[in-house]
């Protein structure tokens, strides 16, 4: 575990897109022994290799010495239009599958906790604070709160202003001084920031990451099928969808490459080794790597080929798969229930 306070600072900030309360984060590193995280994912669609991103930045907050706790929001995925009807078996399907992705990665997970967010949600006090809400916000701003998170759609429902107002409760309920989520939940974290101190509680400092765009250039989501890669995908599926992702010879900016800074060489970078890409004697051998910086420029000046690329990435998303793999009998059968 970091013990340096600057030290647990950069480990948080890495690879992050912006932190709101950064001076604040600073304080309660040198003033509280063990902090408290937490992020939430909403009981939607079925996770996929994206969810590695915020994953690894929780090993970040254990290692920095926090306690760590990450919200199966099953009452979220219903404000978000997950049917009523399915939403236990699809918690069940994320109670299981969520842990393995910590196991991928070798992380250390005994200050990780998980909690149902129906387990507290529910109850009259939560229940009170969130009326008392509802009548300090404004339509207009828990709209624009959740605009980037809740599908809205042409007819919105009510759902979509209680889900902002919910995760911002949440913070205070969880009992937390830090909510991290990617970029897309920045207008919540702002709100929360605004709306809880008008009910009695503290502000919270929010950290957040980018956004790993899809396989086809759109955000990496459940809800776009072609953009993704799911948790629960063949090796030779893996290859195929890999194989047929946006990959433009000398431009970065594409799924693989997002993925490859944020994750496989983050991952590579903590276990002290190097990217390997494959190739045969006649078109000049192996590519060994260190850092990202070096494969994108090896990549922009078109000395690293798109397809050779592709081959090693798809080959580390399989090996980071393999805990899934090893459980498939129990997952197929929970994500069938689940998803069909």
């Amino acid at each position: 575990m970091v013990r340096d306070i600057e030290e647990k600072f950069g480990l948080i900030k890495r690879n992050t897109q912006e932190i709101i309360g950064g001076e604040d984060l600073k304080k309660l590193l040198s003033g509280k022994k063990k902090p408290v995280v937490y992020l939430g994912t909403a009981i939607t669609g079925s996770p996929h290799v994206a969810y590695f991103l915020w994953v690894m930045k929780l090993a970040d907050f254990l290692k920095a010495g926090f306690e760590v706790k990450i919200l199966l929001a099953d009452l979220h995925g219903a404000l978000d239009n997950t049917p009523w009807e399915t939403l236990e078996k699809k918690y069940k399907y994320y109670e299981k599958i969520i842990p393995l992705m910590f196991d991928a990665l070798g992380v250390n997970t005994k200050d990780l906790k998980f909690v149902k967010g129906s387990s507290f949600e529910l109850t009259k006090k939560y229940q009170e604070d969130l009326l008392k809400l509802t009548t300090i916000v404004n339509v207009k701003d828990a709209l624009k709160a959740a605009s980037e998170v809740v599908k809205q759609g042409d007819n919105p429902k009510v759902s979509g202003l209680v889900y902002p107002l919910m995760q911002a409760l949440d913070e205070e309920y969880l009992g937390v001084d830090v909510q991290y989520g990617g970029l897309d939940q920045r207008k919540i974290f702002v709100l929360a920031g605004e709306i809880l101190p008008k009910v009695g509680y503290k502000k919270r400092v929010h950290v957040m990451t980018p956004l790993i765009p899809g396989l086809i250039g759109e955000k990496m989501s459940s809800s776009v099928k072609g953009s993704k890669i799911d948790l629960m995908d063949s090796e030779d599926e893996v290859i195929k969808k890999i194989n047929s992702a946006e990959c433009v010879a000398g431009n970065p900016n594409n799924g693989l490459m997002a993925f490859l800074k944020y994750v496989l060489m983050t991952l590579k970078s903590d276990k002290k080794e190097k990217f390997v890409i494959k190739r045969p004697e006649n078109y000049g051998g192996n590519l060994v790597y260190d850092f990202y910086e070096e494969i994108e420029r090896d990549f922009k000046e078109k000395k690293l080929h798109p397809l050779d690329l592709k081959n090693a990435v798809a080959r580390e998303i399989n090996s980071l798969l393999e805990p899934m793999r090893k459980n498939r009998k129990e997952l197929e059968k929970l994500w069938k229930a689940a998803y069909e």
